[in-house]
């Protein structure tokens, strides 16, 4: 359908900010769902548009292409709501704690899950696939050694967004490439710096804290016993699952043949019919999981989908960024501008995609002409691909913590490469600032 082009006045765009921003703090604070919270916005953001002339039929039909968008996201979190159950009920989670526990070793259990988590993620490319891979078994076994979940959880996650932001086989790599039209291994090279420095910071960060754990943690030596009558079938649904992921085979059927497989493993072991419905229903009082537990999330990413879509169909958010290019020829001061402007379209859009897109489009003709594209995919990478990890209703942050069953705001003090790269970004941008103005003096005196 084509769509004419619409303006909107800075003060509505600011007050849909606003409105949308509000009711979710409030959902999140009376910790009410998500959903709740996000409707005065969607209900606002519908308003706005009809107010322009817009059929309501048309904002519908916007609304449900926005949506279809979402649903590989909402299939996926359904079948992860399924896979815990399942892998619980025919003894995978018990097996692959044990497997864990032989691999990584208690004293040095989250540095060594922050590196294994950076490994298989930039082989994988993908944060979800990596925590789905090996953030159940890290996380289980952290639980039945009595260490801190969210630390864990911190640990794995940092590692995981290594890869998604920096592999080349990471989807949002790629479309930051496309986006600010670099080729693959120059942003990858310019992506380096800052990552060698965050996975360094990761290594003393972690590092520390398994000093200070290793300590107090008393040894259960029934652990050892796990796993120790299992057999080659339990390892069947990991390995269908990351064997998927691997292949490039989409996800949600890595998901769906994996939750097959431990289903009927369970009832090959007697499970009933009726405790498995019940289990996949309700989840299981180990790992949790369930539909019940899961659907008024899904229904919030659904509206955040089609929220996204009426934002991205009708270029709401257009006006604000044009207003906030100003020419300027201090890489520092662009840096915080371009921070400043994909967190703000972060906490409007709830998704990695659409601040990639337009982040890099409105920001490229003016760094591709002063410091070149390749820096803007720099602090891009190390904040537009980062931040949606840290919004707490964002599609990104929900499923990270759902997979790993830890709260956002308990594993986020954890997670430092979230919030660590945003800063050292900012230390680079100014290291380049002042090497250009020692260059410039230089050339001056000669």
């Amino acid at each position: 359908m084509q769509q004419k082009f619409i303006t909107f006045p800075i003060h509505q765009v600011i007050t849909l900010f606003v409105v949308t921003l509000i009711g979710i703090l409030l959902s999140v604070g009376f910790s009410q769902p998500l959903l709740f919270g996000f409707l005065p916005g969607f209900l606002f953001l519908c308003r706005m548009i009809t107010s322009k002339g817009v059929s309501l039929s048309e904002v519908t039909s916007m609304s449900w292409s926005g949506i279809k968008k979402t649903r590989g996201v909402i299939y996926i979190l359904l079948l992860v709501s399924l896979l815990l159950p399942s892998w619980y009920l025919g003894g995978t989670i018990d097996q692959l704690v044990s497997v864990a526990l032989q691999i990584i070793t208690v004293e040095h259990y989250f540095l060594m899950s922050f590196i294994v988590s950076v490994i298989f993620s930039m082989i994988l490319g993908t944060s979800v696939g990596t925590l789905s891979a090996i953030g159940i078994p890290i996380m289980s076994g952290a639980v039945a050694i009595g260490l801190p979940a969210e630390i864990v959880a911190g640990s794995v996650i940092s590692g995981a967004f290594v890869g998604d932001r920096t592999s080349p086989f990471s989807s949002a790599f790629q479309l930051v490439c496309h986006t600010i039209e670099t080729k693959v291994n120059h942003q990858f090279k310019a992506f380096l710096p800052s990552t060698l420095l965050a996975i360094v910071i990761g290594i003393l960060f972690f590092g520390f804290f398994d000093s200070i754990y290793s300590k107090q943690i008393v040894w259960n030596e029934a652990l050892n016993t796990v796993g120790t009558q299992a057999s080659i079938l339990n390892f069947l649904p990991p390995i269908i699952l990351i064997a998927f992921v691997i292949t490039r085979i989409k996800i949600i059927y890595a998901f769906l043949w994996s939750i097959i497989a431990a289903s009927w493993i369970a009832i090959y072991k007697g499970v009933g019919f009726d405790d498995l419905f019940h289990a996949l229903w309700f989840g299981t009082e180990g790992v949790g999981g369930g539909f019940t537990n899961m659907y008024l999330l899904l229904l919030f990413l659904a509206l955040a989908g089609a929220y996204n879509g009426l934002l991205e169909t009708y270029h709401v958010i257009q006006p604000l960024l044009d207003r906030w290019l100003v020419s300027s020829s201090n890489i520092v001061i662009d840096t915080f501008k371009v921070m400043l402007a994909t967190l703000g379209i972060t906490l409007i859009a709830a998704n990695q995609t659409l601040p990639i897109i337009l982040t890099g489009r409105s920001f490229l003709p003016h760094w591709k002409s002063k410091y070149g594209s390749g820096e803007l995919g720099r602090v891009m990478g190390d904040s537009t691909m980062l931040f949606p990890g840290m919004v707490p209703w964002s599609v990104l942050a929900i499923m990270c913590s759902t997979v790993v069953g830890v709260p956002l705001f308990s594993y986020l003090p954890y997670a430092v490469l979230l919030w660590s790269l945003p800063i050292l970004s900012l230390i680079i941008s100014l290291i380049l600032h002042r090497r250009k103005k020692y260059h410039h003096i230089l050339q001056e005196s000669n």
